[in-house]
């Protein structure tokens, strides 16, 4: 599952709604419908804010 709907995934399952989350997260309302349309582009910073309300965490991978 890719890193977009574990997040959307995650927030529907601790109950939270998106504006909840991007108020959580000092984020952009914003921001959060688009990862949930799954057509976001977050930059890393804001995938740690996510990772971190959502309490998961958050792995970079390099594929050589």
């Amino acid at each position: 599952m890719e890193i977009l709907a574990q997040i959307k995934a995650r927030r529907i399952f601790l109950g939270l709604k998106q504006e909840d989350l991007a108020e959580m997260a000092d984020i952009s309302l914003a921001t959060v419908k688009d990862i949930d349309r799954g057509v976001g582009n977050p930059s890393l910073k804001t995938l740690e804010k996510i990772t971190n309300v959502l309490g998961l965490v958050f792995v970079l991978q390099v594929r050589q």
